[in-house]
């Protein structure tokens, strides 16, 4: 695999994430100094809603897009809006233009999901195969490293020079990261000659009616669900058993996160050995144990701290391994010309499925505990082995 073109990448996809990482962690932190709501800063999570409705502008990427020139425009554009509306943001006063913030920032979250469409599939058009779950722990890595500098980081630089000084810096990283692209010659994509595809909002529904599809929709609204719920609680079920915001940033903030950095590296390389189906099998089962020694040391009232490190250990690490093998699935279930599309609509579908898991674990969580909780996902976790084992059996 061309390292340039993998370098590339990584730096697309964190230089997308660490913005976006950075304003969800602390706007509601802003927002509960200034005494908001908790209801206020619960619908603060609608600020993401671009990114769940990508998959409706992605067809007009694809239908304007040939050549790599062409997902390099869509690129650079977005990106450069994405810069110039984080520069803006930071002469405006958190406490006096608070709605105009919010909206800029929405505005910004679109142009980043429209750099992530073009992205996606010109990754899907450079590279082979056999170095596409490669080129998704690239993704992955991004999303990982992302989150630690935004919501570590950038949050304790936040605090010492302020909203003002901060953004600045972080707009001209979003440029530096296009560097990369810019000077990369090498990426090419094999439908160059072709003329210009004529992807339309029908070929949303279309991907639906695909022969077989069903199978790929279930994989992708099943197994991430285990690990999404058990995710989602787990900074509650840390503050109930007694440690404060400092330790859990470090043990989940950190650790978690760097976890899923080098989880996410290394399922490249496992799926590019082992291939696609065992590789899909060999990290369920690992999801399977992980929600499993969950339950296990949640059935002592307070396990001591060795027992929960290893079980972020194997949160975080079954999660990287998992993601980077959805989106490798992902990228080859695609048609062609529908790349953009096609990609986004599925990676929806994972966000969707995880987003009604973690609404439901906190409804389980409430009404049998943190044991039940965790048996639940055990039983999520079991059913996805299950299906991956009867639905995509040899």
């Amino acid at each position: 695999m061309n390292k340039k073109n993998a370098f590339t990448f990584f730096c697309l996809y964190i230089a997308q994430t660490i913005p976006m990482s950075f304003f969800s962690t602390v706007i509601p932190v802003l927002m509960r100094q200034e005494n908001f709501t908790l209801t206020s800063i619960g619908f603060l999570q609608l600020i993401k809603l671009p990114w769940i409705l990508k998959f409706l502008w992605s067809p007009v990427i694809d239908r304007y897009s040939v050549t790599v020139n062409d997902y390099k425009r869509w690129i650079f554009s977005s990106e450069w809006v994405y810069a110039v509306i984080i520069f803006s943001v930071a002469f405006l006063n958190v406490n006096t233009h608070f709605s105009t913030i919010l909206t800029l920032i929405i505005i910004s979250f679109v142009a980043s999901a429209t750099q992530d469409i073009a992205t996606d599939a010109l990754a899907v058009l450079s590279f082979k195969k056999q170095e596409k779950s490669l080129v998704n722990s690239m993704q992955a890595m991004g999303s990982f490293g992302g989150a630690m500098i935004g919501g570590g980081l950038l949050l304790l630089l936040f605090k010492q020079i302020g909203w003002n000084s901060l953004l600045p810096f972080l707009a001209l990283f979003v440029v530096v990261a296009l560097l990369p692209l810019f000077f990369n010659k090498t990426l090419s994509i094999q439908r160059e000659t072709e003329p210009v595809k004529r992807a339309n909002m029908r070929d949303i529904l279309h991907f639906f009616t695909q022969r077989g599809i069903g199978k790929q929709i279930g994989f992708l609204l099943l197994y991430y669900s285990a690990m999404i719920g058990t995710l989602a609680m787990m900074r509650p079920y840390l503050v109930d058993l007694g440690y404060d915001i400092k330790e859990i940033g470090k043990m989940s903030g950190f650790f978690g996160t760097a976890t899923g950095l080098v989880a996410s590296f290394a399922a490249g390389f496992v799926i590019r050995k082992i291939g696609r189906y065992h590789s899909r099998i060999l990290f369920a089962i690992l999801i399977l144990f992980t929600t499993f020694y969950f339950y296990f040391i949640s059935l002592t009232p307070h396990p001591e701290i060795q027992l929960l490190y290893v079980g972020i250990l194997l949160l975080w690490g079954s999660y990287g391994m998992a993601t980077v093998v959805v989106y490798t699935i992902a990228m080859d279930s695609v048609r062609k010309g529908r790349e953009g599309t096609d990609f986004t609509i599925q990676t929806v579908i994972a966000q969707f499925s995880g987003i009604c898991i973690a609404a439901l674990s906190g409804h389980v969580a409430d009404k049998t505990g943190y044991s039940g909780l965790f048996l639940f996902e055990f039983g999520l976790a079991l059913a996805s082995l299950v299906y991956v084992l009867i639905a995509f059996r040899k």
